[in-house]
């Protein structure tokens, strides 16, 4: 009789087979699944930004982590970590100096006993933009190696004042106006010629520092630059050069002032070799 009543138009009634495994795990992360969606939903745009500047995030971090590692070998860990940060606020500087004219830059690439670098994708509209560009480094690299320095005066702690020191140094060697460096970009709105100036002091340090190879690679670059000045020039470069009386004022109060600020911050936080000795 039961028989009967469980049939349904003449079909026996269906029987329960047991779960798959897909099924058992389909079920299981079904729970895993709802939080993770919602987390997505939440944080989406972090992470399309985190998968958009990937290629950057490997490019200025990976390097500056290698570099801290090769400097790290000579200096320890944390002088190192504090030398690239420097770095790494000088070319800010110049970042935001470029961003402020609406140029298109790279990020920052950091090569170990180089420093960095950040690539322009367009070239200074003329020599006020460029010289503005050059200056922007050493005046925001100033700025670190001065808080170092803050930092040491609160703290007691000579590492700080080190890398006062070396942050003041590596900002002066930059105005050297020769090449590439930020010294040659600077003087473009002063006078091409001290281009001349700066290769000759460049020619007495690499003979003082018996033909150190960075030098040599600074010498090197600035070659081209150099020959240019005695080379005829069309309408279009002459105008490239051509500033106003009161922005040659103003970079040449900022070019030699902040020199004059460096040197005089060298001196402040130079550190006796006994001491330098102790350090290591």
């Amino acid at each position: 009789m039961d028989e009967i009543e469980n049939l349904q138009d003449g079909f026996p009634p269906p029987t329960s087979s047991p779960p798959s495994f897909g099924q058992k795990v389909k079920k299981a992360l079904g729970p895993v699944g709802v939080v993770l969606f919602a987390l997505f939903a939440k944080f989406k745009f972090a992470l399309l930004a985190a998968i958009k500047y990937l290629p950057l995030l490997l490019k200025t971090g990976g390097t500056m982590i290698l570099s801290i590692w090769v400097y790290a070998l000579a200096w320890g860990v944390w002088y190192a970590v504090g030398f690239v940060l420097l770095i790494f606020i000088h070319e800010c500087g110049h970042l935001l100096a470029a961003k402020r004219f609406g140029l298109k830059v790279g990020a920052p690439v950091f090569i170990p006993f180089l420093g960095a670098l950040i690539a322009l994708k367009e070239a200074p509209r003329n020599a006020w933009i460029e010289s503005v560009v050059g200056i922007g480094g050493p005046l925001l690299g100033s700025a670190g190696a001065l808080v170092c320095g803050a930092i040491y005066l609160a703290t007691g702690n000579l590492m700080f004042l080190s890398l006062a020191y070396t942050g003041f140094l590596l900002n002066l060697f930059n105005l050297m106006p020769v090449g590439f460096l930020d010294g040659g970009r600077i003087v473009t709105a002063l006078s091409p010629w001290l281009w001349v100036v700066g290769f000759a002091v460049l020619v007495v340090l690499l003979m003082i520092t018996q033909f150190n190879i960075i030098l040599l690679l600074v010498l090197i670059s600035s070659l081209p630059r150099l020959f240019s000045l005695f080379k005829s020039k069309t309408d279009v470069e002459r105008r490239y050069f051509e500033v106003t009386p009161g922005q040659r004022l103003v970079m040449g109060a900022l070019y030699f002032g902040l020199i004059g600020a460096l040197v005089l911050g060298m001196r402040l936080t130079h550190i006796p070799p006994e001491i330098m000795t102790q350090l290591r």
